[in-house]
């Protein structure tokens, strides 16, 4: 993937604040679902949704098919081919951590990602409890910046590897043995337990140094964090080191074993 990505030309500064606002709407959208209308259900996978997932999605598909016309969508709340994807796609999860939404909690998140050639190149983070937008494109940087009022972007970066020990951030609801073996096994000091995509955000602003998921998830969980972090200059590897390649796109996208983490 280079510069001259016709794909990565198409993401300039208006379509960026453009699929900014459409993650601000889906953040309002979910905001204006009262709890007692949230009418929490399990889907097939025995995952939960809610109301306020699928108010989100609705926003979010409407918006990308007006803002990337001709690219398909994959959303976890579409049924699997929905719509067919190509080489390039857009990758949705309208509400990710809704077992902490659910709860009570504000470690939720939107994600939207652009994907092509298997590299998520654009990806947008809206935390609607938090009141923050992470986003980044590749070769351009990644930003922090309000949901509301018009305060400018601050530009974020993924720190350097510290000198003595590390710290990561790590899954409130996943954390598993491989994972936490994984951890001990390295000089961390500290694990910073949250929910959904604002693991990668940790990265992307230097607050974290590394985030092992090493039992299956999702695509839509990933991708948009994924292009996040690589553009604040971190790296999303396989376990072994290797460049992390998404797969054949499909509605069922899983990617099983990941570490988010910055360059040394």
């Amino acid at each position: 993937m280079t510069q001259k990505s016709p794909i990565l030309r198409a993401v300039d500064a208006e379509l960026v604040g453009k699929l900014t606002e459409l993650v601000a709407r889906a953040s309002a959208a979910i905001l204006a679902v009262a709890p007692d209308a949230l009418d929490t259900r399990l889907k097939a996978d025995r995952t939960p949704v809610t109301a306020a997932d699928e108010a989100a999605d609705a926003v979010i598909c409407e918006g990308l098919a007006r803002l990337l016309p001709g690219i398909a969508v994959v959303s976890e709340e579409r049924p699997a081919g929905a719509q067919a994807p190509g080489e390039t796609f857009a990758i949705v999860d309208p509400l990710d951590g809704t077992k902490e939404f659910v709860a009570g909690l504000g470690e939720y998140t939107i994600n939207i990602a652009v994907v092509t050639e298997g590299r998520p190149i654009a990806g947008f983070i809206a935390a609607p409890a938090l009141g923050l937008v992470f986003r980044g494109v590749e070769g351009r940087g990644a930003e922090r910046l309000a949901l509301r009022g018009s305060a400018e972007p601050v530009a974020i970066r993924c720190r350097k590897n510290p000198a003595g020990s590390l710290a990561a951030a790590v899954s409130r609801s996943h954390l598993d043995a491989a994972t936490s073996a994984f951890l001990d096994r390295l000089a961390v000091s500290e694990r910073i337990a949250c929910g959904s995509a604002l693991k990668f955000c940790k990265i992307a602003e230097g607050a974290a140094d590394l985030y092992p998921r090493l039992s299956p998830t999702s695509e839509w969980d990933t991708a948009a964090g994924h292009a996040i972090v690589a553009a604040a200059g971190g790296l999303v590897t396989t376990p072994s080191g290797d460049d992390w390649r998404s797969p054949a796109p499909s509605n069922s996208i899983r990617r099983s074993n990941a570490v988010e983490r910055i360059i040394g």
